[in-house]
């Protein structure tokens, strides 16, 4: 597969996965601001900025109107929702002969569709606006399941999913290592990755912060904890180089780093997980970061990145 196609479906895979964990985080926040009179909403959407890697207004207080535009619609920012949707409609129109009718359709439809949703949710509020991406992220996901053969086309693009996903959901959890084990705060963070349900049938409705961060970072089963989502990337890794390291068992850093990270929380104790939390996600969230760079690195880049130290080049 050429490594620009490899490098499109790669980034389908994050941007989707951005755009709905986005929504998703954003919607159970905007209910709770206006459902709880007590909340600060300038520190809580200031707070959400920080996890979402958004850089924060100076000068100005933040309400739920602001926070929306500011996560939701901003076209110029890579890390909203309509700036992932752009990115991944864009990388979908430049991979078109690796990807199917289907899954273009289903991106160009909802690229189309963004203005008109996003005047209506301006006057009615932004709830049906991220539930309606919420719902065309899981089309998209069935459609990718359905109509995508499993060659290295699909497996770039689970690979970008599945990073992304750990990375968003580590993110969330750094929102709120400061809370109180008690704290109602850790319903907000399972209903922001989708686990509240899962969570409750798993944990016959015990509530903690332990069982909470145990559950979205180390489950085996449940598809979007941490430790799924690395486990599913190394495969894909696995699968794309199965030669590789074959005699001597080396390995490429990609898959090194990914697979340093999966076994640390595989085998950490359960009775350990919340001591340092905060440096634990912090190195976690780290080595992430790092990965992707890595996969970048061996599978994209044609050639070193040179910055030069000259004002002018001489030809």
């Amino acid at each position: 597969m050429l490594a620009r196609n490899a490098e499109s479906l790669y980034w389908i895979g994050r941007y989707v996965e951005r755009a709905d964990d986005t929504s998703r985080i954003l919607n159970v926040s905007v209910h709770q601001l206006l459902e709880d009179a007590t909340v600060d909403s300038d520190h809580a959407s200031r707070q959400l900025l920080a996890v979402l890697g958004i850089d924060t207004p100076d000068g100005e207080a933040l309400d739920v109107w602001k926070l929306t535009e500011l996560v939701a619609y901003a076209k110029d920012n890579p890390a909203s929702i309509v700036g992932s949707i752009n990115s991944a409609r864009e990388n979908t129109r430049g991979a078109r002969e690796v990807v199917s009718t289907e899954l273009w359709e289903c991106l160009n439809a909802t690229w189309n569709a963004v203005p008109d949703r996003q005047r209506y949710a301006r006057r009615a509020g932004p709830h049906a606006f991220l539930s309606f991406v919420e719902e065309r992220a899981a089309m998209f996901a069935g459609l990718a399941d359905s109509t995508m053969s499993r060659d290295d086309g699909w497996l770039f693009m689970v690979l970008g999913r599945s990073i992304e996903r750990a990375d968003m959901l580590v993110r969330l959890l750094l929102s709120r290592v400061a809370d109180r084990a008690s704290s109602p705060g850790w319903i907000t963070v399972l209903r922001s990755a989708g686990a509240q349900d899962t969570y409750l049938r798993t944990y016959r409705g015990a509530l903690d912060a332990g069982r909470v961060v145990q559950f979205l970072l180390r489950d085996t089963l449940f598809p979007r904890s941490v430790f799924h989502a690395l486990r599913q990337a190394e495969e894909c890794l696995q699968r794309l180089d199965p030669g590789g390291g074959a005699r001597n068992n080396e390995k490429s850093e990609a898959l090194r780093q990914l697979g340093r990270a999966r076994s640390e929380l595989e085998f950490l104790r359960p009775a350990d997980l919340l001591t340092d939390l905060p440096r634990r996600l912090g190195t976690l969230q780290t080595s992430i970061k790092e990965i992707g760079e890595a996969v970048s690195l061996q599978y994209f880049s044609t050639s070193p990145w040179v910055a030069w130290s000259g004002a002018e080049v001489s030809l």
